[in-house]
């Protein structure tokens, strides 16, 4: 009996000092648990890089970097681009803002040499851009050129059928007017022979009046001289 009750002592015992080793234990436990849980969104937020382009990107949006040298031509360029705390060169060749190619060195021989490369790229493709812009605007421009000449034209042929409607015009006039002038040239010389012949009447009438030896009609004699009418001498018959 009394060995009996000695291991449930014993067992009371070990349970007690159990649980007073897991309440010491747990506070640790829980702290642990919140560090794992709070560094677990930090490392799920970090960016994880995977290659130099994202590097560089990171590193810009960032503010790390010194821009060294940029060259452009056309829409190509390439940039040389420099870390001050890992001592690190970026050489880019990029089209407008889409990364191409990023190399990373900590030489400044090598970063300057394959920056060299990079814009003797940029020239090189750029060249087909350059062309192709100046191909499209001489294009562009002799579609206006050839636009304003058939504009031109255009002006050129109504203006001369213009002045064709006004040929006619004048060429009729001149015909209504040649009509007209024959016309009038036939009623003066009809007027002129009128008036011709009124001179001529006029003449003979003034060469009538004007002649001295116009002969009078004799007067009238009665059969009987010695007659005489009656009444008083010298008076008129009534």
């Amino acid at each position: 009996m009394r060995e009996r009750k000695a291991v449930v002592s014993a067992r009371r015992c070990a349970l007690a000092g159990s649980l007073l080793l897991s309440l010491a234990i747990a506070p640790q436990a829980l702290a642990a648990r919140a560090a794992k849980a709070d560094a677990a969104p930090a490392e799920r937020s970090a960016p994880v890089v995977r290659n130099t382009v994202d590097e560089l990107r990171q590193l810009m949006d960032s503010q790390q970097l010194t821009e060294l040298r940029t060259t452009y031509n056309g829409s190509y360029g390439a940039s040389l681009l420099f870390n001050s705390s890992t001592l690190q060169y970026y050489a880019a060749l990029f089209h407008e803002k889409d990364f191409w190619r990023v190399i990373k060195t900590d030489s400044v021989d090598n970063a300057e040499k394959v920056y060299r490369t990079f814009v003797q790229q940029t020239e090189e493709l750029a060249q087909v851009y350059i062309d192709t812009t100046r191909l499209e605007a001489g294009k562009r421009y002799t579609e206006n050129l050839v636009a304003f000449n058939e504009q031109r034209l255009r002006s050129l042929q109504q203006e001369a059928e213009l002045q064709r409607q006004q040929s006619l015009q004048v060429s009729s006039s001149i015909q209504q007017a040649k009509q007209q002038a024959v016309t009038l040239s036939t009623d003066l010389r009809s007027t002129h022979s009128q008036l011709d012949a009124l001179n001529q009447r006029i003449q003979a009438l003034q060469a009538q009046q004007g002649n001295p030896a116009l002969s009078l009609p004799a007067p009238e004699t009665s059969a009987d001289p010695a007659a005489t009418p009656t009444g008083e001498p010298g008076t008129p018959p009534r």
